[in-house]
């Protein structure tokens, strides 16, 4: 599957978007190395800080699934610029997926811009961060 195939995918979501408040859909579809496609949009809360990026929707979809090998993830917004993924979604991105793994965001024209997750969230914290403060 191309960028192209993979950023239709995550756009064929915008029209499930549960947006009631914000009314910004954002979709996403997160391709495996072995080419299954899990697909997500963001879903609204009331109680905001509860509310679901499409991101974090497709990656807990292919994670409960027993995924945790990955390709590339697109996502698409009716943005002008290629819209970029929140702080959230870029931490949950650098758990599980490869630092040289391609994201391709993209906009309402379809523009198409390749980033990759370590450019995403340079420096994040990771496990080796989180074990460390575990040593005696």
């Amino acid at each position: 599957m191309n960028r192209e195939q993979l950023v239709e995918e995550a756009k064929s979501m915008l029209s499930q978007a549960y947006v009631p408040y914000s009314t910004f859909p954002v979709g996403a579809a997160l391709l495996t190395t072995d080419g299954k496609v899990y697909k997500g949009f963001n879903i609204e809360n009331a109680a905001y800080p509860v509310t679901c990026c499409a991101e974090r929707v497709a990656i807990f979809k292919a994670v409960s699934e027993g995924e945790r090998q990955f390709k590339s993830m697109a996502v698409i917004a009716n943005t002008t610029r290629p819209v970029p993924p929140c702080g959230s979604c870029r931490q949950v991105m650098s758990e599980f997926f490869d630092p040289e793994m391609p994201v391709y965001i993209s906009n309402k024209d379809q523009e198409i811009k390749e980033v990759q997750v370590k450019d995403l969230l340079p420096f994040s914290f990771n496990q080796d961060d989180l074990h460390a403060g575990q040593e005696k």
